[in-house]
């Protein structure tokens, strides 16, 4: 009843209830009598509110979890779909060698796997239950915490009793594994941004996930991904915030600790919309195959170039050199590399032959880096099927 009536803003506060503890077990006494004062036997507010805390954060952590790996799952499920496109993948933000769109979803993906990961090993040790630790010393009426323990479905209990009611390193490691999550989902954000933008134009976020401007109506705002990306920093200052509250306080409960739970309650929501909305644009987002392949440029087949002397047998530092040297002529000719005549390349090595035209394909690029974690169809397949594996586990765990 008094659950009810918290849930449906119906529950009277008084001026002489001096928190939600005595607020509550007056309204219990005034349901049920006196023996609503046996309610706080051998308890203390200082081990009820870490055991509080930590019930809200098992809870939330699944959801969390749950949230987080249909990203995941979103992530992967396109990339098996989309497997054959490719366009150009970027170091420094240039141009550097072709790569499958997959892989790079799988790429951010992959990321996530250790986000939930982490979350996992959070909820482990925040699954050690702290009542009957009382104030500070333990409990003197030699309670069951064991029986305690099984009732609140906790995995174990606390060790120390002074231990248990005042560390929060459990708030800074969620803290800090979403505050990594949070790295994570605004990278993808920003490359999201960028392949969004006119100059690239690699896809075109849905309508859904989209904003037009208020005064250019040419305008297609990235909203949601860039929404994304500054929550990130809300979440940074969370765990800033709670880092410097803990950083000074002596041993056992100070009244400090109130603060964790505006930071966790904060994260918790935030995570739990940003991981939503993000699931949303990747299941939405519509991809430009004709602008990816359009920006293919022969110059990206550098690295093939002096791959192919490699194989040759030349060392590779001395290929590097002649790769080079093939597109500084290029540059002087005014044509791309893949141009330049046999003749030309023969006089930077006599090791280029006839079979040199086979270098210059995105598709054959791709294909040479079959080595586990490459570009390759069949190491991008291999990978999809690694993770739909890991995410069978993750689920399990979640």
């Amino acid at each position: 009843l008094i659950s009810e009536e918290w849930s449906q803003g119906v529950f009277v506060l008084k001026q002489t209830d001096e928190d939600i503890h005595t607020a509550n077990e007056r309204r219990l006494k005034e349901l049920i009598g006196d023996v609503a004062g046996k309610l706080h036997t051998g308890r203390s507010r200082n081990d009820q509110v870490v055991t509080d805390l930590k019930l809200f954060m098992k809870n939330s952590l699944s959801v969390i979890s749950t949230h987080l790996l249909r990203l995941v799952e979103t992530l992967v499920e396109r990339a098996a779909v989309e497997i054959d496109v490719i366009l150009p993948g970027y170091t420094h933000l240039q141009k550097a060698q072709p790569i499958r769109w997959s892989h790079f979803l799988l790429s951010h993906a992959v990321a996530l796997t250790r986000d939930s990961e982490r979350l996992g090993e959070v909820k482990r040790r925040i699954n050690v239950l702290p009542l009957g630790s009382g104030a500070l010393a333990g409990n003197p009426l030699g309670i069951n915490r064991e029986l305690l323990c099984r009732e609140l479905d906790f995995a174990s209990i606390s060790l120390n009793s002074m231990d248990a009611v005042s560390e929060r390193d459990f708030v800074v490691e969620f803290l800090s594994v979403a505050t990594l999550l949070m790295i994570h989902l605004s990278k993808m954000a920003e490359d999201l941004i960028i392949y969004s933008t006119t100059e690239f134009g690699f896809l075109t976020l849905s309508d859904a996930y989209s904003t037009g401007s208020s005064l250019m109506p040419q305008k297609k705002n990235p909203d949601s991904l860039e929404l994304i990306r500054s929550k990130a920093g809300r979440v940074f200052g969370r765990l800033a915030a709670i880092l410097m509250v803990l950083k000074g306080l002596p041993s056992t409960y100070n009244k400090d600790l109130q603060e964790d739970k505006e930071a966790v309650f904060d994260v918790v929501d935030t995570l739990n919309a940003v991981l939503q909305v993000a699931t949303g644009v990747i299941s939405t987002l519509q991809i430009n195959k004709e602008s990816m392949e359009r920006a293919l440029s022969p110059e990206m087949l550098a690295t093939d170039l002096a791959l192919y002397l490699v194989r040759k047998g030349m060392p590779f530092r001395q290929a590097h050199v002649a790769s080079g040297k093939a597109v500084q002529l290029a540059e002087t000719k005014g044509v791309t590399i893949n141009h330049l005549s046999l003749q030309d390349l023969q006089n930077i090595s006599p090791l280029f032959g006839s079979d040199v035209a086979q270098v210059f394909s995105v598709v054959t690029s791709v294909e040479q880096y079959t080595a586990a974690g490459g570009t390759a169809k069949s190491s991008v397949t291999a990978q999809i099927e690694q993770l739909r594996e890991l995410l069978k586990r993750l689920k399990e765990q979640a």
